[in-house]
């Protein structure tokens, strides 16, 4: 990770300036992520996560709050207003769940206790984003030029109209879905499949202004328990 990191300065608009526009490269990016997390998803099946519901909100909220708090107190001390010093110590308490994901997976810890801690706090914190949006909204300054096209409660309601459409298609579609397809005994037709369902799941999230990771992990969640997940996890391979 650490030498996909080094070559990407090295090679970037601050570097050897082989490229100058990085936005053109970050959904090339979000794919790979996207694929991974749906990977990581279908490797962790809804009873199992039920489990860790405990560790979810509790270890999860625990991290958030208590980085959260001790950054403000560093942006404070260092002089800025304290809505300032929020904001910036709230974003870097995020993690790259990529990144996480990656190392636990090479270290082989993903399935041990200390691993599936790790994992129940990236899940709160891809779970927090919204709510961490909104609160930079109220936090921000009035201005009528810079105020948001949708309200915040529109906003939370498109968000969790998103996941519920995924949840619903995720439990009673995709499985009758998978099953016609096989008739046709096609490789090629169940990898476009797999393929529909890891970039539709992201883009229903993208649209409802949760991460794209995010949905794919759900929708791999949501297919961890069907009689095709070895062969999905192998066509995303």
């Amino acid at each position: 990770v650490l030498g996909y990191l080094a070559a990407g300065v090295a090679i970037g608009p601050f570097g050897l300036r082989l490229f100058t526009d990085p936005s053109t490269i970050l959904h090339t990016a979000e794919l790979g992520v996207v694929m991974f997390l749906f990977i990581i998803g279908l490797e962790m099946k809804p009873s199992h996560l039920w489990s860790l519901r405990g560790q979810i909100f509790g270890l999860g909220s625990l991290q958030v709050c208590l980085s959260a708090l001790l950054l403000t107190g560093v942006g404070v001390a260092f002089g800025f207003p304290w809505q300032i010093a929020f904001v910036s110590g709230a974003g870097f308490v995020l993690t790259s769940t990529a990144i996480v994901m990656q190392v636990l997976t090479e270290r082989g810890d993903i399935h041990a206790p200390r691993g599936q801690r790790v994992v129940s706090i990236l899940l709160f914190e891809d779970l927090l984003i919204v709510p961490l949006l909104a609160i930079v909204a109220f936090l921000a300054p009035v201005d009528a030029s810079l105020a948001p096209a949708q309200p915040l409660w529109q906003r939370i309601g498109l968000a969790g109209l998103s996941l519920a459409a995924l949840v619903a298609a995720g439990l009673w579609l995709l499985n009758p879905l998978f099953r016609v397809l096989a008739k046709s005994k096609a490789r090629e037709v169940m990898t476009a499949a797999a393929l529909l369902v890891v970039l539709g799941a992201a883009l229903l999230m993208d649209l409802g202004g949760l991460s794209m990771a995010m949905g794919a992990f759900v929708a791999g969640v949501l297919l961890s328990e069907s009689s095709f997940r070895h062969q999905l996890e192998a066509d995303i391979e």
